[in-house]
């Protein structure tokens, strides 16, 4: 009977051995086990709290604040193109003159005409101012110092009818040197020297594009209207505009807002204005868009790849500086960006995890692969 109680027990403890060997059996993990255990690698970027604008984006279209069709106000030919196409000029420089000798041989014939008349003018004068001296001598008829008076008028009436065409002459005269109305960059002229020219036939002899500032223009949806229009009153709000093949960023204001909401697209026509000494923007060209009608203060931002969804919500993780993950609870409010506007406990210089937070629960030992990890300590 000891025998088969001794074999019994021996039994038990060789099953016993190989349960603890195949690890059937939890053993409590001690400093050794989990100093041996390794912390997960992750990337962490900081909290942060402060101002954020809040940015509608939309896309628009560059339009020129004027646009000027060049043409003449005379007949003529072309006698000299000065500019060349895609020029940029300025208000006043000559951009095509018209040959003016038809007008000048017309000038110098009323010239003489004016000359003529006014001699026979002053002749007037003079026999209408003896008769009617003589006229209160008594020694002259009374009739014929009026007709004299009238002679002088009606010669006068002719002095200013000559001094009108010649007026009229030179004003065709000038017209004939076509300059730019405004400052602005020329496109195509179609009209080359030699063409003749009328005014009857409305012929567009430049475009000329005034490309600084310019205008953009874009559409909102109707629910943002209402802080819009507080922006747009207060002139507060700030536009900027960047093309989809360049990373130049341009900023302007809002300067317009139309009167009433476009009811087939739910939407709401606005204008900004830019500087655009550079000609960063062409008319034309579709942009970008992101008004900002008002800044939000004091808000916390995560980058988004820290915002984790799961079966209780969103949340992210925080890495402490005990190396352990703490799971906290938000909400995500709005994007900017790269970066999501946050509600929840979270303060400002925490570290987020962004990257390697699959892998993480609440308390799991965590090191930030951007930081230098500690140097392992010679065994004794």
């Amino acid at each position: 009977m000891r025998v088969r109680l001794t074999l019994l027990l021996l039994a038990v403890l060789a099953l016993l051995g190989v349960g603890y060997g195949l690890g059937w059996f939890h053993r409590p993990d001690t400093p050794q086990t989990q100093a041996a255990t390794p912390p997960i690698s992750v990337t962490t970027a900081p909290v942060v709290v402060g101002d954020v604008p809040v940015g509608l984006n939309a896309n628009g279209i560059v339009q020129p604040i004027a646009t000027v069709s060049v043409r003449t106000r005379v007949d003529g030919q072309i006698e000299r193109v000065h500019v060349e196409e895609g020029a940029r000029v300025k208000a006043g420089d000559v951009l095509f003159t018209l040959d003016t000798r038809p007008n000048l041989a017309i000038l110098a014939q009323l010239q003489a005409n004016l000359e003529r008349d006014r001699t026979q003018l002053a002749q007037a004068q003079a026999d209408a101012a003896r008769y009617d001296q003589l006229t209160r001598t008594g020694a002259g008829a009374r009739q014929q110092a009026d007709q004299t008076r009238s002679q002088a008028l009606s010669l006068a009436a002719t002095v200013k009818a000559d001094e009108a065409l010649i007026a009229q002459t030179q004003l065709q005269i000038d017209y004939a040197t076509i300059r730019a109305e405004i400052d602005g960059r020329l496109g195509t002229i179609p009209q080359k020297q030699g063409n003749y020219v009328r005014v009857a036939e409305n012929t567009v002899l430049a475009t000329l594009t005034r490309l600084n500032p310019v205008q953009v223009q874009f559409a909102i949806p109707e629910r943002f209207l209402s802080e819009v229009r507080v922006a747009y009153a207060a002139n507060t709000a700030r536009v900027q505009v960047r093309a989809p093949s360049g990373n130049t960023t341009v900023e302007g204001r809002l300067v317009f807002m139309d009167s009433q909401v476009d009811v087939t697209t739910g939407t709401i026509m606005l204008k900004a204005q830019f500087e655009n000494e550079h000609a960063a923007l062409w008319p034309g060209q579709y942009v970008n868009v992101t008004l900002i009608p008002h800044i939000d203060h004091n808000v916390i931002t995560v980058p988004v790849a820290a915002v984790q969804t799961g079966q209780s919500g969103q949340h992210v993780y925080v890495l402490g500086s005990d190396g352990k993950v703490t799971r906290r609870p938000v909400r995500m409010l709005r994007l900017e960006g790269d970066r999501a506007v946050l509600s929840g406990e979270l303060t400002a210089g925490e570290s987020v995890v962004v990257e390697g937070a699959q892998r993480l629960t609440g308390g799991t030992r965590a090191i930030d692969r951007g930081q230098p990890r500690p140097a392992a300590g010679n065994a004794g």
